[in-house]
Parts: C-alpha cells; sequence; structure tokens
C-alpha cells in the first residue's frame, strides 16, 4: 500500500553491489507504481569498480575486482569497505521534478554532515564529487556523487570515504579525473565509525528534505 512514510535502512554487514542494485531497481519501479515509501538506505560494499553511463574504458586501468555496469551517471567509482554508501530513492514528482536541484541538495547534504566531523567539503566546477583539503594541502575527492532518475524516482546517491584502503582507487581513473587525488576521514586523522556516520546523516536528513520542498513550493 503507498503510504506518505520514508524508510530509513541502515546494513552494518557488506551487501554485494549487484544485490543492492536489483533490489534498488525493483525498489524504483515499486515507488513509481504507489506500492512503496521512498527509501534512503546506507550500507557497504565489498570491493567493486562500477561503471557509469560516461565510463572510458581507457579509465579502467587494472580491474582487480569485479566490474559493474550500472546505469546512474558518472565515469568509473570504486566502492569497498570503509566507504559509507547512501542510496537515496525519493520521488521527485512530490518533492519537485528538478534533477540539477535533487543533486544540489545531495551535495550540500553530505558537505554539511562533513562539517560536523571538523572537515569542509566543496564542490569545484567542472569536477564531480565532494572535495576537501588533504594532508598535503592539496585538493582531494572524499565523496562521490552519481545518480539516476527513472520515472522521478531517483536511484544511487552519494559515496563517502570513511576508511578505505585507498590503494583500491588506482585500479581506475576515479570519475574520469586524473590530476587529483583521493582522500579519507581516517588519512585525515578522524575515526568516524559507519553508525556515527548514519547517525549525523539523519540528523541532517530534515534539511536536505527540506531543500526539496523548497524547490517543489517555489
Amino acid at each position: 500500500m503507498a503510504t506518505n512514510e520514508l524508510e530509513w535502512r541502515k546494513s552494518g554487514a557488506t551487501i554485494s553491489y549487484r544485490t543492492a542494485l536489483d533490489e534498488m531497481t525493483a525498489r524504483n519501479a515499486a515507488i513509481a507504481a504507489g506500492e512503496a515509501e521512498e527509501l534512503i538506505w546506507l550500507l557497504e560494499h565489498p570491493p567493486v569498480y562500477t561503471a557509469g553511463t560516461s565510463a572510458a574504458a581507457a579509465d579502467l586501468l587494472d580491474p582487480r575486482f569485479e566490474v559493474v555496469e550500472t546505469g546512474r551517471g558518472g565515469r568509473y567509482t570504486y566502492h569497498g569497505p570503509g566507504q559509507r554508501i547512501g542510496y537515496v530513492l525519493l520521488d521527485l514528482s512530490r518533492r519537485g521534478r528538478d534533477v540539477r536541484a535533487f543533486v544540489h541538495a545531495l551535495e550540500d547534504w553530505v558537505i554539511a554532515t562533513l562539517s560536523d566531523f571538523g572537515v569542509e567539503g566543496w564542490r569545484a566546477e567542472g569536477r564531480i564529487g565532494i572535495w576537501t583539503r588533504d594532508i598535503d594541502g592539496t585538493e582531494a575527492k572524499i565523496g562521490a556523487i552519481g545518480v539516476r532518475v527513472r520515472r522521478w524516482v531517483t536511484m544511487h546517491g552519494f559515496s563517502v570515504n570513511l576508511s578505505p584502503d585507498l590503494s583500491h582507487f588506482s585500479g581506475i581513473v576515479p570519475c574520469g579525473i586524473s590530476d587529483f587525488g583521493v582522500t579519507s576521514l581516517e588519512r585525515l586523522g578522524l575515526s568516524v565509525a559507519p553508525e556515527q556516520w548514519d547517525r549525523a546523516m539523519e540528523a541532517r536528513a530534515a534539511d536536505f528534505l527540506g531543500a526539496l520542498e523548497e524547490n517543489r513550493s517555489s
């Protein structure tokens, strides 16, 4: 039965990317059909490289892990333990049919949550993702954004590096950007457990959803 509620799901054990993708695809269709509530799902995957719709073969440098093609926007991305994934399945027909505004609100949500741990994050013109200052003073990516919209229902979402093995990113050119590195909260000297991150994101969720409501009303 259709509801106006939003389900929060927080998975502790790692879940295979293909399993999560299948479930997310089914849930997306159910939300569009009015048969399921919206979902925000926080989880982690075993090591995997995923290819977005703009992925270039030259950006796959060393396919040491499973490579999965997916319908989200963007290029190659790595997912693995120590990285928190947020799959955000919202009905934009009820929240403003503006994909750009949705992505902007999603970025703001991640940036605001990072600030709660004392980390400044930002967007960078022409570079997808969330960026911060690395330990050597250079800019480095700490979060990735990739979304897909089907029948005005969103899929995929964001990832944030809490404490992944950063060497695993060397098998790809992350998001097609070779001039900048990748960092994590752990590399920046912060120990943040997945449960801590989840609580911080949930505490900021009202602002994220409120931004979408403001867009719908404008």
